[in-house]
């Protein structure tokens, strides 16, 4: 059982195959990772007949992808699908897919601006009605034992460094992008040390009132 598990879902992220044994995303044949590193997320959507697509900053991970999508979707995914590319900076057209993942890249931001502009360029290239999944540090649960840096940058009990979000950020970037929740915002807390959080938005039309240009402040 182990071992077909592993072949047919690869060394994915457990909240994303929770949501996939949910059948969240069967509808969703269009697929981007953002910051795909080797493929660890795209096992099954390779195997199973989704157009996938990936980029990520590392020339290196991207040829791994690539060579990944070779031998799992038998040549059926061309290579180019693969790109190397910045969050910030994303080369598809507006309303492209229908689910964008993105999992442990968002933490990496500079500072409130950057995060602002990773979230919005993923957000740009979603179809209405497309699914985002984001894995990202915060610190839920760890309010007090994080030490503030700058540029909304923390010193975290592990002894990394990253840029954390909390509920209430993530609960006004879901109405200010013209969102909705598909799944309660989920965190996990690692021995005090860190915490990552699970954030699930679906797509909605976006209301014209809406102030999808404004930075929030965080």
């Amino acid at each position: 059982m182990e071992n077909n598990l592993q072949q047919l879902y690869g060394n994915i992220d457990i909240y994303l195959f929770d949501q996939l044994l949910k059948g969240r995303f069967e509808d969703c044949r269009k697929v981007l990772d953002v910051g795909c590193g080797s493929g660890r997320n795209l096992t099954y959507f390779l195997q199973n007949g989704y157009d996938v697509y990936g980029i990520d900053p590392n020339p290196e991970a991207v040829a791994q992808v690539q060579s990944l999508a070779e031998a799992l979707a038998e040549g059926n995914i061309p290579a180019g699908n693969f790109t190397v590319a910045n969050a910030e900076d994303l080369p598809f057209e507006d309303n492209t897919f229908d689910l964008a993942i993105c999992s442990a890249v968002l933490h990496f931001a500079e500072d409130s601006n950057h995060f602002d502009a990773m979230l919005r360029s993923i957000w740009r290239v979603l179809k209405p009605g497309g699914h985002l999944f984001t894995r990202l540090a915060s610190d839920i649960g760890i309010e007090n034992l994080v030490i503030p840096l700058k540029n909304s940058r923390y010193a975290l009990p592990d002894g990394s460094e990253r840029f954390l979000v909390n509920e209430q950020i993530l609960m006004e970037y879901t109405d200010v992008l013209g969102g909705e929740l598909f799944e309660p915002i989920k965190t996990t807390n690692v021995q005090n040390l860190r915490c990552m959080t699970t954030w699930c938005v679906r797509k909605l039309h976006v209301p014209e009132s809406s102030p999808v240009g404004r930075t929030l402040v965080i």
